[in-house]
């Protein structure tokens, strides 16, 4: 009988050897397997999963701890199907037991959780749980995260091996962590570099601006996994910013928006010449542009396009959906340097494309000069040989032929110092010519329609449109882009000014609510009696479609005695 207890004792060591075998096994493997991934998301997955193999847990959780150091920012879990997760709503933040963990990064062990003083019980459909053992995973100096662990098979409880194990796996768990974060740092940074060497090249290839801003959008987007992607830049007139591009959910409807500096993520970021971030888009108090058309978007940042605090170079918004993490300070530093090189390399492009423009003036002048010094004075001369030829020609017939043909000069002469005229007057377009009158007019209103104004502008209107009628068109415009912000009720207005050979058209568009059958009509019938007292008209029509066109014109030179 004694031989049969000591080898049946010996038998049950040489198990429990077995086990231990087998355990120091798994953890190896477990630790091979999280080890070779580099994707940061597969290993956190496989890290949580080879926890709750390992004691054998029905269900496994591995939050990771947000920029504030006392909630979770994100919150993966295993042995819970797709449908309890959406019937449980949402994911914990990091209160309660598991934000005791968090307080006190040691390891925890118990044999009822619902016992333990920081316990809140759970949410309604949460699966019973009982055992719990709880161990940070820390990443050189810094706690990234927590191992939760419920619910060992059998009813057991965990016990010190468990721990041991689990803890084992955490510090292996905090160098394939290190290392994926690393790899993706390096990942990124290359992705970074090779967006801003294709947006400088196509700007400096002479890429449109629009094409510009799109590129650095997509880019950012891209790179960054945000859902949205806004350009917003400083709107001429007022101290608003205005959406140029955006890219994601809802862009269309967002493009044209107008955002205050005040009251914004991206007036923040725009005012300190920093990035601005918060953890939810849609509720937070600084994103007052939109913020209801973006209820599914959760973290955000706002990066000013500059290194200068208001240096009119614009913002770029980025955000991601709900369920994603925050924005974090290693992914801030490459994103703001993307911002600058991208702001440089816009700025680069309008100097070159202003270059370019004073490259165009000077030869404008020396086709000018060239006109006026040898042309006109040639025509001159030629001009003056033919009178003084005709008064050598006896032939009444011939002589009336050469008085005509000095008639042609002279007004050859006069046709050719109109174009010197024009060509120089081109240089007067960024002043206060009907042009840059009309464009500030139409970005000052977008602060009280709350959009910018489509403007486009067609013909010689600096040098063709008279003062008077250039004044009677400016007073025009801003009446009707009034009426558009007061009653109207826009979303897309749309101007168009346009010079022909004879007169000056003005056209206003709106998607409003059209043209009220009765109301106050004073201001329109100015506008009529300013067209007729130029010889013009002035037409309000309604689309089929909905909203108004209304369409003022008058001659280039407004009506004799006006």
């Amino acid at each position: 009988m004694q031989l049969d207890e000591l080898l049946e004792e010996l038998q049950a060591r040489i198990n429990a050897v077995r086990g231990t075998r087998d355990r120091v096994h798994s953890l190896l493997e477990a630790v091979v397997s999280v080890g070779r991934e580099l994707d940061l998301s597969q290993v956190l997955r496989r890290i949580v999963e080879a926890g709750a193999l390992l004691v054998e847990a029905d269900y496994g959780a591995l939050g990771v701890i947000g920029p504030d150091g006392r909630t979770l920012s994100q919150f993966l879990t295993v042995g819970l199907a797709e449908e309890q997760i959406a019937r449980i709503g949402a994911l914990p933040a990091g209160h309660g037991l598991l934000g005791e963990v968090i307080r006190h990064p040691e390891p925890l062990r118990l044999t009822d959780l619902s016992a333990h003083t920081a316990s809140y019980g759970f949410p309604a459909d949460h699966p019973p749980m009982r055992t719990f053992l709880g161990v940070p995973i820390r990443v050189r100096d810094e706690v990234f995260g927590n191992l939760y662990l419920t619910d060992k098979r059998d009813g057991q409880d965990f016990d010190t091996e468990d721990e041991a194990v689990i803890s084992t796996l955490s510090v292996a768990a905090g160098v394939a962590i290190d290392n994926a974060r690393l790899y993706e740092g390096s990942q990124r940074q290359q992705r970074w570099l090779r967006a801003n060497a294709e947006i400088t090249n196509s700007l400096l290839s002479g890429s449109p601006r629009p094409a510009a801003l799109e590129l650095i959008a997509r880019r950012a987007q891209e790179i960054t996994g945000a859902e949205l992607a806004d350009v917003s830049m400083p709107l001429d007139g007022t101290d608003d910013l205005a959406v140029e591009l955006s890219v994601g959910p809802g862009g269309e409807l967002r493009r044209g928006l107008v955002i205050p500096v005040e009251g914004s993520l991206s007036g923040a970021a725009y005012k300190a010449g920093r990035p601005v971030t918060t953890v939810s888009l849609a509720t937070d108090d600084l994103y007052g542009g939109g913020a209801q058309r973006l209820t599914a978007l959760g973290p955000a940042v706002a990066v000013p396009l500059g290194t200068a605090a208001g240096d009119g170079r614009g913002v770029l918004l980025l955000a991601r959906a709900a369920s994603e993490p925050v924005f974090t300070d290693g992914e801030l530093e490459p994103l703001l340097a993307f911002a600058g090189q991208a702001a440089l390399a816009l700025e680069l492009a309008e100097r070159r494309r202003d270059a370019e423009q004073i490259a165009l003036l000077e030869e404008r002048d020396r086709i000018a000069r060239d006109l006026h010094d040898l042309a006109i004075q040639r025509l001159f001369a030629t001009g003056m040989t033919l009178q003084s030829a005709a008064r050598l020609v006896e032939h009444a017939g011939a002589a009336e032929r050469v008085g005509r043909a000095v008639d042609d000069l002279d007004e050859t002469i006069k046709i050719i110092r109109s174009t010197i005229f024009g060509l120089r007057a081109k240089d007067r377009e960024a002043g206060p010519g009907l042009r840059a009158r009309a464009a500030r007019a139409v970005g000052e209103a977008g602060s009280a329609l709350g959009h910018p104004p489509r403007l486009s502008m067609e013909g010689l209107l600096d040098t063709d449109v008279s003062a008077q009628v250039a004044d009677h068109a400016m007073a025009a415009l801003t009446e009707l882009l009034s009426n558009a912000a007061r009653h109207a009720h826009a979303t897309r207005v749309g101007v168009s000014l346009r010079a022909t050979h004879e007169e000056i058209v003005l056209t206003v568009t709106d998607n409003g609510r059209g043209m009220p059958a009765q109301g106050r009509r004073s201001g329109l019938r100015n506008l009529d009696e300013r067209a007729r007292g130029l010889g013009g008209t002035f037409s309000v029509g309604s689309p089929s479609d909905g909203g108004s066109v209304l369409v003022w014109r008058a001659p280039l030179t407004g009506a004799a005695g006006t």
